[in-house]
């Protein structure tokens, strides 16, 4: 079990004589962080901005006895752990006060330091338990929560599909960093496979049972990306109605992938340089910290220092200490073809009419287009291949390219001019796209963002719904 550092909790001593508050002070200073109270309904009011892990409370007091105000103290700070101090045997007040859990524990005075020092640390050693099983609890439902809205793909999940020998290369860093806590930059143009390598790191650690949690950075903008990052504590801005555990707190034990991370605040650049230094997040609005076992990944479309110039030198190197760079697949032409496969067999998972083989003529055309986009841009053409396809096999008819149509083959010296038809075949699946996208936003306004009536509104599966979100890049 990790050593508690005791400082690190408050005890709050509640008495109506200062003598008293002066013998505690001398006594347990430099043992405990102390705050003291003089009488119960001070330490109330206090116990509002207070957040203790122990109060040891006399109970001869005026206007409200020990045992009152512990029970009270108690509705509001449930998990606080309860000391009285009585110089009287009153058995019958003290046996009901522990039987309803107003009070844990009870000393007479005249206290002895020693004994009173070890029930001050079982209580601090009792409150970090109900508050690390509340915190695993919530990490818990939300990560759940999460995973409904992610849908782990199996056949997608950490799979490098992929022949050439740049990609090989790509799979070899991959394997030499996968089981360290070592975080992870990878680099690419916009369109590769970035998330499919963050989840082969993941699925190629120890963590990999463990939550591996994607956050689309560009969907928090501003000081959003800093509270979705690290949590918040209830009134901490004027949307904050209640606590709330952070990304880096859900993907305790696990991994954390932060895609196309914008440069980071001041506020936020402190709190990655401590996360990846000391393994220690605290919640926006707090001074309360805890430890977390993170492995952070991200991905950026340039090498680190020049995609965040001016950035904190020493978090910048603790994060690219083993950037992992993906090549555009204009330098690995050799890997479309198996990529399509890939992604046809993907789409196919999904649904079972769609086309399962590509032909020769269809690989042909593939292998000399341009694919601007990269392998999402690949993706997208297969899907809507997959989609035209009458019978099992996809024909280059089916495909339609939103950039210059392929370079004609070699052997044919006078290839036919494109017609108006065909550019119009050209456009369609951009304004397709533009119509589902359309449909979609206006179906999750209807249903105020509840992703189960969507599915049911629009007739299909949720799992569909969160791969055409996911792929029109509408956040949720």
């Amino acid at each position: 079990m990790e050593e508690i550092d005791y400082k690190r909790f408050t005890v709050l001593v509640v008495d109506d004589e200062e003598d008293n508050l002066d013998a505690f002070r001398f006594s347990f200073r430099k043992t405990f962080n102390l705050s003291y109270a003089n009488g119960g309904v001070q330490a109330l009011d206090l116990l509002d901005r207070l957040d203790a892990a122990v109060i040891v409370s006399d109970q001869r007091m005026p206007k409200m006895n020990g045992i009152d105000f512990l029970r009270k103290a108690k509705e509001r700070r449930p998990d606080v752990f309860a000391v009285l101090l009585t110089a009287y045997a009153d058995l019958a007040v003290l046996a009901e006060a522990l039987n309803s859990g107003s009070v844990d524990r009870y000393i007479q005075k005249p206290w002895d330091s020693k004994e009173l020092t070890a029930i001050i640390r079982q209580g601090i050693r009792n409150f970090a338990t109900l508050r690390e099983n509340k915190r695993l609890r919530e990490q818990l439902a939300q990560y759940a929560g999460y995973l409904e809205r992610e849908q782990r793909d199996p056949i997608d999940y950490g799979v490098l599909a992929g022949e050439s020998a740049a990609m090989r290369l790509v799979a070899k860093r991959v394997e030499q960093v996968a089981d360290s806590s070592t975080p992870v930059v990878i680099e690419s143009e916009p369109g590769c496979e970035q998330e499919v390598v963050a989840r082969a790191l993941h699925v190629g650690s120890k963590r990999e049972e463990r939550p591996f949690v994607r956050v689309t950075c560009a969907a928090f903008p501003g000081d959003t990306l800093e509270r979705e990052l690290f949590g918040y504590r209830k009134g901490s801005f004027p949307q904050a109605f209640d606590d709330r555990a952070g990304r880096a707190e859900l993907a305790d034990t696990g991994t954390l992938f932060l895609e196309a991370p914008p440069i980071p605040s001041a506020s936020l650049q402190a709190r990655l340089l401590r996360l990846v230094e000391d393994g220690v997040v605290e919640r926006v609005g707090s001074t309360d910290s805890q430890r977390v076992d993170v492995r952070l990944v991200l991905a950026v479309n340039s090498d680190l220092p020049s995609a965040w110039p001016e950035v904190l030198p020493a978090l910048v190197s603790k994060l690219d200490v083993f950037p992992i760079k993906i090549p555009p697949l204009a330098e690995r032409r050799e890997d479309i073809v198996p990529l399509a496969h890939h992604y046809l067999r993907k789409y196919g998972r999904r649904n079972a009419r769609a086309a399962t083989q590509i032909s020769a003529s269809a690989e042909a055309m593939l292998a000399r287009a341009e694919f601007p986009g990269n392998a999402r841009e690949l993706e997208n053409v297969i899907e809507r291949a997959a989609i035209l396809a009458r019978g099992d096999e996809i024909l280059p008819e089916h495909l339609a390219f939103r950039a210059a149509r392929p370079s004609p083959a070699p052997a044919r010296s006078d290839p036919p001019k494109p017609t108006p038809e065909d550019a119009g075949n050209q456009a369609l699946p951009a304004r397709l796209e533009e119509v589902e996208r359309r449909e979609l936003l206006a179906a999750l306004e209807k249903c105020a963002g509840n992703k189960a009536e969507v599915a049911r509104l629009l007739g299909i599966q949720r799992t569909t719904l969160y791969y055409r979100l996911k792929r029109l890049g509408i956040e949720g």
